[in-house]
C-alpha cells in the first residue's frame, strides 16, 4: 500500500531508489535538504530586501514543520517499534527525547553562534572574535544536524528488518525528507537575507546561507550508520532525533519568527507548516 501510493506521487523514485543502500539513500536525501536550503539562500540574487513579514512567516512554517516531524515521523514509530520489541515504549521514548534536548543544549551554550535577529554583542556560546556572518552560518549548522540526523535514522530504521510494525518504512523516510526540505528553503534564506540587508555582496551571502546545510548529508550518513551498527537502540535514536529538533524548535524558531512583532503571522505559518508536514507523513507513508 505504501509503496504503491508513493509509486503514484514519486515515479522517479520507484525501484532504483528502493535499491540502493539505505547509507547511500541516506546521502541522497541530506543532498536534497542541503539544496533546498541553498535554493532559499539563493533568494539575495533576486532582491536585497526580503520582508520581515515574510521572513517571519516562513521561520514559523519551518516550526511547524519540525514540530509535526517530530512527532509524526519519529516519536510514534519509535514507541511502536518498542513496543513490538517487547519494551515498555515510554522509556526510550522519555530518555531519547530528552536526551536529544540536552545534547543540543550543550552544543548550544559552548559554540559560538548567532540568532539573525540579534546583534553581534548578543552572541551565545563561547566568547570569540569570528566575525558575524561566521557566526549566523554556525547557529543554523547548529540547527541542521539534527534534521539530518533525523532522516538518516529513519533511513536506517527502514533497512534494519528489526521492527516487525512496519511504521519504520523507506517512503516514510522520504516524507520527512521532504518535509526538512521545504522548511530548509526559509532557513537558507534566514542566514542570507540579513547579511544580504547588511550590505554583503549576494555571492558571499549565498555562499553563507547554503553552507548551513552543508552539515545535513554528513549527518544523515552518519545516522544512518549508526542505527545500522546499534539496530537495538533504533526507539531511542528516533526519539533522540525527535528531542533534538525540537530543542532548536522552542529555542531558535518560534523567538525567532515572532521576533519583528509579526506574531500572528508567524502563529498561522507554524500552523500551515505542521499540517504540511502532517498531510506528507500520512500520504507518503502512511
Amino acid at each position: 500500500m505504501t509503496t504503491s501510493i508513493l509509486a503514484l506521487n514519486l515515479p522517479f523514485l520507484d525501484g532504483w531508489f528502493y535499491d540502493l543502500h539505505p547509507v547511500i539513500q541516506a546521502l541522497l536525501a541530506g543532498l536534497f535538504t542541503w539544496t533546498m536550503t541553498a535554493l532559499g539562500a539563493a533568494i539575495v540574487f533576486i532582491t536585497r530586501n526580503v520582508s520581515l513579514k515574510v521572513l517571519d512567516s516562513l521561520m514559523g512554517f519551518a516550526a511547524g514543520v519540525m514540530i509535526a516531524a517530530s512527532v509524526w515521523s519519529l516519536l510514534i514509530p519509535g514507541m511502536e517499534m518498542a513496543e513490538s520489541l517487547g519494551m515498555n515504549p515510554l522509556i526510550p521514548a522519555v530518555v531519547g527525547f530528552l536526551s536529544g534536548g540536552i545534547a543540543l543544549r550543550i552544543a548550544d551554550a559552548y559554540l559560538p553562534h548567532l540568532h539573525p535577529s540579534l546583534s553581534i554583542d548578543e552572541a551565545e556560546g563561547v566568547p570569540t572574535s569570528w566575525r558575524r556572518s561566521t557566526l549566523l552560518m554556525l547557529a543554523m549548522t547548529l540547527h541542521n544536524i539534527p534534521e539530518g540526523l533525523a532522516v538518516g535514522v529513519l533511513f536506517g530504521a527502514a533497512a534494519s528488518g528489526i521492527d516487525p510494525t512496519g511504521t519504520a518504512t523507506i517512503a516514510g523516510a522520504i516524507a520527512l525528507a521532504i518535509g526538512i526540505g521545504i522548511q530548509n528553503f526559509p532557513e537558507g534564506l534566514a542566514i542570507s537575507a540579513p547579511l544580504r540587508r547588511d550590505g554583503m555582496k549576494s555571492s558571499k551571502s549565498f555562499y553563507y546561507g547554503q553552507l548551513s546545510g552543508a552539515v545535513e548529508p554528513i549527518s544523515a550518513v552518519v545516522g544512518a550508520a549508526a542505527v545500522l551498527l546499534v539496530a537495538p537502540l533504533l526507539p531511542y535514536a528516533l526519539a533522540f532525533a525527535a528531542g533534538a529538533m525540537m530543542y532548536v524548535v522552542i529555542e531558535e524558531l518560534i523567538p525567532e519568527s515572532q521576533n519583528h512583532g509579526n506574531t500572528d503571522l508567524a502563529t498561522l505559518g507554524t500552523m500551515l507548516g505542521f499540517t504540511v508536514m502532517m498531510f506528507l507523513d500520512i500520504a507518503l507513508a502512511g
